[in-house]
């Protein structure tokens, strides 16, 4: 049976091609994908395309952005095998870590590519990318699909879409993983590492609703309270990230846990992870966190902060119970965190 797979195009560098009368980058059609992309043409695929109604740069991606992804995979989820999102590299961590936690239960691939160069460029990175990606999308085992959850794939390199990080943007291999290895080898062959893949544990849904009443607070040497205060005290605000040193770690001057006490107190949901890549939040290991647990502060293990952030705004919009919230962030809903016991 011949695989078919839905092309969404939501805009970003993959989609232009370079005018070979002007020089200039102009939208590139994905109405005629395979008479530009002619490799295509050899997979015995169903490839269909359907697009954003305005294309949008990756910078401009928001909830609404999210919601329009998640309804396009929804509503066509049972007409193909597979799904790849054609998304720009800046804010593609965000929204594959968003749909991991939208669409609950996926026993399908969606599979969220780009470029660092655009399509029509001599040298891009971009046919590479769609064309691998589809094949990943496309890929079954014992009449099932390979994949079952929402990835990005990107210069030879297949990621769990909720553990990655854009963190170059000079070089094709823009994303790493750090806290957890690929989800294949791609070379000649692609060698699945099964034991890593998620499968779903119920009927597939949507979630499309994301709460917007959070922040992101960094600390850094020579945080006042002026600012602190003023993200603390932000009307309608409902949860934090709080962006720590290494483990976990924070400033331990009084003023500092006082306001985060007292925001906590109030019903304010602080989720602690480290702005460091790799590695986890474990409270109480130094002295400099041990205030953050005795406050009430969750300690979010080693989500990314687009994970993190992501998974707060899903978890707040799902749950009115704030003690639901807390413990569900502390959960590996979708292969988010490494769960690990401090002996």
């Amino acid at each position: 049976m011949n695989s078919s797979i839905l092309l969404i195009y939501t805009g970003g560098t993959i989609g232009m091609m370079e005018d070979a009368a002007t020089g200039s980058l102009i939208p590139f059609d994905f109405g005629a994908l395979q008479d530009h992309v002619p490799e295509l043409k050899r997979f015995n695929f169903t490839i269909d395309v359907v697009s954003f109604a305005e294309p949008i740069d990756s910078s401009d991606v928001d909830v609404v952005s999210w919601q329009q992804m998640a309804s396009m995979v929804e509503v066509n989820y049972d007409h193909y095998d597979g799904f790849v999102i054609l998304h720009g590299t800046d804010t593609m961590a965000y929204s594959a870590s968003a749909l991991s936690y939208m669409l609950e239960n996926l026993a399908k691939p969606v599979v969220f590519t780009g470029s660092q160069l655009p399509i029509g460029k001599l040298r891009t990175d971009g046919k590479e990318n769609l064309i691998t990606s589809i094949e990943i999308a496309a890929a079954r085992r014992n009449g099932t699909s390979v994949i079952q959850e929402v990835c990005v794939y990107f210069e030879y390199k297949l990621f769990r879409g909720n553990r990655t990080h854009k963190y170059n943007t000079e070089n094709f291999d823009a994303f790493e993983s750090a806290n957890l290895s690929g989800l294949a080898d791609i070379g000649i062959h692609i060698f699945y590492h099964h034991a890593l893949l998620l499968r779903p544990s119920g009927a597939f849904s949507v979630e499309k609703n994301m709460s917007r009443d959070i922040a992101v607070l960094k600390i850094f040497p020579g945080i006042t309270p002026l600012l602190v205060t003023a993200i603390l005290g932000t009307p309608g605000l409902r949860g934090i990230v709080l962006e720590t040193y290494g483990s976990g770690n924070a400033p331990r001057d009084k003023w500092l846990i006082s306001a985060l006490r007292e925001a906590i107190q109030g019903g304010l949901i602080v989720l602690n992870i480290t702005e460091c890549n790799k590695g986890f939040v474990e409270q109480g290991r130094y002295e400099t966190s041990t205030a953050l647990q005795q406050i009430g502060v969750v300690g979010g293990a080693d989500m990314t902060i687009e994970a993190a952030l992501t998974k707060l705004m899903y978890l707040l919009a799902k749950y009115p119970d704030r003690e639901r919230v807390e413990e569900q962030l502390q959960v590996n809903l979708r292969g988010e965190l490494t769960t690990f016991s401090l002996l």
